[in-house]
C-alpha cells in the first residue's frame, strides 16, 4: 500500500510540473530571462541554443531532491524527484523533438 502513495506522489508532481512549466514559460522566459528564451524562437542550424540552459537549470531541484531522498533514505522525496525527472525527459522528447523537431525525424513539409 506504502507503494501506491509513492506512485501517486510521482503522478501528482509529473502532473504538477505541467503548471510549474507553463507559469515559468510565461513569467521567467517570456520577461526577464527572453535573452536566454529567445533563441529557441530563432532559426538557426545549430545544434543546441541558449535556450538549453533552462534544461540544465532546471534538473537542479531534481537533482538536489534525489541525492537527498537516496542519502536520507526517503521514498517520498525520491519520488518528487522522480516525477520531477519523467516531467523533464516527457517535456524534452515531446516539445523539442516533436513540436520543435531539433532532431529531424520526419521529412519537413
Amino acid at each position: 500500500m506504502e507503494v501506491l502513495f509513492y506512485i501517486a506522489v510521482l503522478l501528482g508532481t509529473f502532473l504538477l510540473m505541467e503548471g510549474i512549466t507553463w507559469c515559468t514559460h510565461k513569467y521567467v522566459m517570456h520577461c526577464f530571462l527572453w535573452s536566454w528564451h529567445k533563441s529557441h524562437h530563432t532559426r538557426h542550424q545549430h545544434v543546441l541554443e541558449k535556450n538549453d540552459l533552462f534544461g540544465v537549470v532546471f534538473s537542479l531541484p531534481s537533482i538536489a531532491l534525489f541525492m537527498y531522498g537516496i542519502h536520507f533514505a526517503n521514498p517520498y522525496i525520491f519520488s518528487l524527484a522522480l516525477g520531477i525527472l519523467l516531467y523533464g525527459i516527457f517535456y524534452l522528447l515531446f516539445h523539442d523533438f516533436i513540436v520543435h523537431q531539433r532532431i529531424r525525424w520526419r521529412p519537413s513539409k
